[in-house]
């Protein structure tokens, strides 16, 4: 009875919030009814700390779309609907982490910390990708195919640039500092090692997923934006894991 009143709790302290919050232009109204969902099962999971790292995470994404949107939206370059994100973005988005919050819930104990380095991780790298792709767009001088070097357009699947790259590491360490500060990852070992190591992998898995929208998604037309950014997110998890582990295993 416990545990049903306090995912009960969850679902109805995220549906009130999110009634509050759905007049914001972040979301559309079917983007809104899915983050309730997604709500839920982080505050089920992680409480209020799961639930506060991922509201952050919307809210500086969110942020950074707007910079400049008046120019990226003058050269095509903006996103759709003003910016407003809908369910297949939410969980693109946010599908690793949700599968991350719910296994740390009924593992071992000693395991939790593992996952929760691979949750940080997830949406590090989602807000570094975020970061990096919207300030490249505006404020990139010379953009380059990842795979090539060769110039592109900004915009063009695969492209980088030298401030995008830089954005994608400071939007990187932004989401890793969040998670540390809200305690998701006291457990995982000294925090600076920790910070390095999730910072490391989320600028590592954005330019994965430069050379995967470089190659794969020009090849497979099926590859849509919001499957590589699920696929990002799972890198970036897989490799903070296995490297979490490497390091603390005994040599």
């Amino acid at each position: 009875m416990t545990v049903l009143m306090h995912w009960l709790g969850a679902l109805l302290i995220n549906a009130v919030l999110i009634a509050a919050a759905s007049r914001v232009p972040l979301l559309t109204r079917a983007g809104w009814v899915h983050a309730a969902a997604l709500g839920t099962m982080l505050w089920g999971t992680l409480g209020l700390p799961g639930w506060l790292a991922v509201v952050a995470y919307l809210a500086l994404g969110s942020l950074v779309t707007r910079l400049g949107f008046g120019d990226k939206q003058a050269r095509g370059l903006a996103e759709a609907r003003g910016g407003r994100r809908g369910p297949e973005n939410v969980w693109g988005s946010a599908a690793t982490g949700a599968l991350l919050a719910l296994l740390s819930a009924v593992v071992a104990e000693p395991w939790r910390p593992l996952l929760l380095i691979g949750f940080a991780a997830s949406f590090a790298a989602k807000l570094a990708d975020t970061f990096g792709s919207e300030i490249g767009k505006r404020w990139g001088r010379r953009t380059v195919l990842i795979t090539t070097l060769r110039p592109v357009p900004p915009g063009t699947e695969g492209a980088i640039s030298l401030e995008g790259t830089a954005a994608s590491l400071v939007g990187g360490l932004l989401m890793a500092l969040i998670c540390s500060g809200l305690g998701l990852l006291a457990a995982a070992g000294p925090p600076l090692p920790v910070l390095v190591l999730v910072t490391g992998v989320a600028l590592s898995a954005t330019l994965i997923e430069s050379a995967i929208g470089a190659t794969l998604q020009r090849r497979w037309g099926w590859l849509s934006n919001e499957l590589v950014n699920g696929l990002q997110t799972a890198i970036a998890a897989l490799l903070a894991m296995g490297l979490a582990w490497a390091v603390a295993s005994p040599a």
